[in-house]
């Protein structure tokens, strides 16, 4: 961004329209540019008098010192003196002290002094250019890396108007082609936003810190940086309300406007909004359960309204989804809000995570949604008791639907192979019959197979040679189907098994 002072931006007829610049002030960009990287090795002073030069020459002095702004941040400037201004200052000052400058003749007496004290090749002149050396119009320009071409500065100069034209917005109104970038972009923010529904389809409405708090300079910043995301869309718009200096105006960007993301500055996107929802997701995938975890699913409708829930879990064996909403502390109009969107919510199933210091867990159960109350982390085995209700009754559907005998084609088989042939879970087919197979373990073998096998492993083979003879039969079970043949592996240390009958 740009700070205030730079903010270049028209009041006609009521509105706040930044001036953005155009193709014609790429020359201007050009020459800001050339101008960095002309005076390197130069002290401050010589390049802001090279700047101060373009300045006359420009539309609006604005426009040089946002362009320098900008470049600012690439420039790398140091300090160069043979003795460090601080030990030079403190020795000159106390030299001068002694001596009682006054004249020029006492004040070359001083310095001479003073050098002496310094070091054996610290001569005056040295400590006099020293004195003032860390001064920033002294500092010298050592280095000037800019990441942008004099198009790539016209665009980040552009965006970084817009956003500090944004700085002091109470409420930003956006209608995009990506919108579940620009929510997650919202959430990670921490901005507090709503989703509504209007005859153009749907609107993110962002509302700033004055509608419950007061305006802080972190929201402003906040709402800058979403900027980012908005404009990678391929389509969209944006109306916010500013508060210029009392007076409320209107702010209204398109991406018809010359705001862009340079490709050369990346954002430092966070993969969740929270340490709780990121230790909650990783804690979660770690079980390994029937349930795959997704992050900020579809939006639901709430009336008017849209939301989006944090997460949302898939059951792997069948077209079933629970919404997972985590609602941490927030403010109590915007608890009410959330507690309205979960009344009016679509029929869906959902599980909240609610902060226990909000009070509110009553109010959610009324509503038909399953409440967990958590302090700090959200605790795994109550949202994965109640993920096991919706479970048993999937469960109980599957099983009613499957035939109540099995009979698999191949002669072995696993439960857990048969179970995703049929689209259902391991625990669906555990109490079905299986006339045509024995079930050892969890492994289905024709009699046929038992009987062959009995005939191959005897006593005193090598486990490995048992192993291959078992997997020529499909078996990947050996130890279960061993054990059915009445064998034991007895081992030798890490040498390898030999297979006895078991006593």
């Amino acid at each position: 961004m740009l700070t205030k002072d730079l903010l270049r931006v028209s009041r006609a007829g009521g509105g706040y329209h930044p001036q953005f610049a155009g193709r014609r002030h790429r020359p201007l960009a050009a020459r800001v540019l050339g101008t960095y990287q002309g005076h390197v090795g130069e002290p401050r002073e010589r390049l802001d008098a090279a700047l101060s030069d373009l300045e006359g020459e420009a539309d609006h002095f604005k426009l040089v010192r946002g362009f320098a702004k900008l470049l600012e941040r690439e420039a790398l400037f140091e300090t160069r003196a043979e003795v460090p201004p601080e030990r030079a200052r403190r020795a000159a000052f106390e030299t001068a002290e002694e001596v009682g400058v006054v004249s020029e003749s006492e004040r070359a007496e001083a310095l001479t002094t003073a050098s002496q004290r310094l070091a054996a090749n610290a001569d005056p002149e040295s400590v006099a250019d020293s004195l003032y050396a860390d001064l920033d119009e002294r500092q010298v320009l050592t280095e000037f890396d800019a990441r942008w071409s004099p198009d790539e500065l016209l665009a980040q100069y552009n965006l970084s108007l817009a956003q500090t034209a944004l700085f002091d917005a109470t409420e930003v109104r956006v209608r995009t082609s990506d919108p579940k970038a620009l929510v997650s972009a919202v959430k990670r923010l921490r901005l507090l936003y709503e989703i509504r529904k209007t005859g153009a389809g749907r609107e993110v409405v962002v509302t700033g810190p004055d509608a419950l708090f007061r305006s802080t300079r972190r929201y402003g910043t906040r709402f800058a940086r979403l900027l980012r995301t908005v404009a990678k869309a391929d389509e969209w718009t944006l109306s916010a309300t500013v508060d210029d200096y009392g007076t409320e105006r209107t702010l209204s960007l398109s991406d018809d406007d010359p705001v862009a993301v340079p490709g050369t500055e990346p954002v430092a996107d966070v993969s969740f909004d929270s340490g709780v929802e990121a230790d909650f997701a990783a804690r979660f995938e770690s079980l390994d359960l029937d349930w795959d975890l997704t992050r900020e699913p579809e939006p639901l409708e709430t009336g008017a309204r849209v939301m989006i829930p944090d997460f949302a879990f898939d059951y792997e064996h069948a077209d079933f989804r629970v919404f997972f909403e985590i609602m941490g502390f927030w403010t109590p109009e915007y608890v009410e809000k959330k507690l309205g969107q979960l009344e009016t919510v679509e029929d869906v199933e959902m599980l909240v995570a609610v902060d226990e210091s909000l009070g509110v867990g009553e109010d959610i159960e009324a509503r038909d949604h399953r409440a967990i109350s958590y302090s700090g982390t959200i605790r795994l085995k109550e949202v994965r008791d109640a993920l096991r209700r919706y479970e048993e009754e999937l469960v109980a559907e599957s099983a009613a639907d499957l035939p109540d005998e099995l009979v698999p084609e191949a002669d072995v088989t696993t439960l857990a192979s048969l179970a995703r042939a049929r689209g259902v879970s391991e625990d669906a087919i555990e109490g079905q019959s299986f006339p045509d197979h024995e079930r050892v373990g969890r492994t289905l073998v024709r009699p046929a197979v038992l009987a062959a096998l009995a005939d191959e492993i005897e006593t005193g083979m090598t486990f490995a040679d048992a192993e291959d003879a078992l997997a020529d039969r499909g078996v990947e079970d050996a130890s279960a189907v061993l054990s059915e043949l009445g064998y034991a592996v007895e081992w030798e240390g890490l040498s390898g098994g030999t297979v006895v009958e078991k006593s």
